[in-house]
């Protein structure tokens, strides 16, 4: 049986909101049980009965707190009881993809980084998906994280942690500019050098192969190689542009379609090192030499690109210092939330291998 206060708001007047100040309180804190009791016009008992789903509650009441728990933004208390005198001593850490060495390093970089300043890291992989970064993130404010650093997908997960008063800083990517910290590679201007780097070389038909350009790692990448090509005369050439797919298998497939072509470019740009896994892959299947045939060049270096022959000259990043640097950020947010938000910009060096050389004549 219900507890008798379920059927209507408590203490509300014909249509009268039962707490105006829902609103206020959600922008200076994070909401707690007995809000949500209030919003829904229950006790916090049967709150609690709701939304660990253990014992029993009426069909109404169940949607009255479901519904006020996911306006408000509650996210129940997951280490409540032994956290409830101590501060946490744990970040939260949720990258796209730990099979990629970028993101490996770079989760290592806080990991041993946090360690020495007394903090343990929780980890987690949401394989680029944004349902499942969602999801993360409210698993580490349910475990009451001292902050969290991510290398976001969409822009929501910012959004949400902030509105959870959670320390936040983006690493790699950018969506919140101005409202959280960041730690993110220079990427146009190594995008830049690169291009400027084959275009010495004699090449004017270079091709990019780019997985995306809504994040700021691909639209600054694919920036960086435009303006090279402006400022050295080049015409813009819509052909070589390719999209390929964010596996190795889809960019191997785009980029034969690519080097199959009569006219195929002389040099190609893959903005990412699984990408560049991609290409080297169907140049070899095509038959074609690296570099008598065709130069190849990645954003993203990657331990293959120096075992094989020739070596692959490629942007490396250092994404072990870009974990210990937005691991700083971060704990200076936290011990500092009020203080304005900023963005650290890391150049990133050009390792040069034997991949490029100057065009072949026609």
């Amino acid at each position: 049986m219900g507890d008798g206060r379920e059927g209507r708001p408590v203490g509300a007047q014909g249509d009268e909101p039962v707490d105006a100040r829902a609103d206020e309180r959600s922008a200076s804190r994070r909401p707690t049980l007995k809000d949500i009791a209030q919003a829904a016009g229950v006790s916090r008992s049967t709150a609690a009965r709701a939304l660990s789903k253990q014992g029993y509650v009426g069909a109404a009441a169940n949607a009255r707190v479901q519904a006020a728990a996911e306006e408000l933004g509650y996210v129940p208390h997951g280490l409540a009881r032994s956290l409830r005198q101590q501060v946490s001593r744990s970040v939260g850490v949720l990258v796209s993809d730990l099979r990629n060495p970028f993101y490996a390093d770079l989760a290592a970089g806080i990991s041993r980084h946090a360690r020495s300043r007394g903090y343990t890291m929780v980890l987690s992989d949401d394989s680029g998906r944004a349902d499942v970064e969602r999801e993360a993130a409210r698993a580490f404010v349910a475990m009451r994280v001292a902050g969290v650093i991510v290398t976001p997908v969409s822009e929501e997960v910012s959004a949400f942690l902030l509105r959870q008063r959670v320390p936040v800083v983006e690493a790699d990517r950018q969506f919140a500019t101005g409202r959280c910290e960041a730690v993110i590679v220079d990427n146009m201007a190594a995008s830049q050098r690169l291009s400027e780097h084959l275009i010495s070389l004699g090449h004017h038909r270079i091709a990019l192969l780019i997985d995306e350009t809504d994040w700021t790692t691909g639209r600054e990448r694919f920036r960086g190689y435009r303006e090279s090509l402006l400022a050295s005369g080049i015409p813009a050439d819509p052909t070589l542009l390719v999209s390929a797919g964010s596996d190795v298998d889809a960019a191997r497939k785009a980029a034969v379609d690519l080097l199959a072509r009569r006219d195929r470019p002389t040099a190609v740009f893959a903005a990412n090192n699984v990408l560049a896994e991609g290409l080297w892959r169907a140049a070899h299947d095509l038959g074609l030499r690296v570099p008598a045939d065709l130069s190849l060049v990645s954003f993203d270096d990657a331990p293959w690109m120096s075992m094989v022959d020739p070596g692959v000259t490629a942007v490396a990043q250092d994404a072990v210092a870009l974990g210990e640097a937005a691991l700083d950020r971060l704990l200076t947010r936290i011990d500092d939330p009020e203080a304005p938000a900023g963005t650290v910009v890391i150049d990133a060096e050009i390792q040069a291998r034997g991949s490029t050389a100057a065009p072949r004549a026609s």
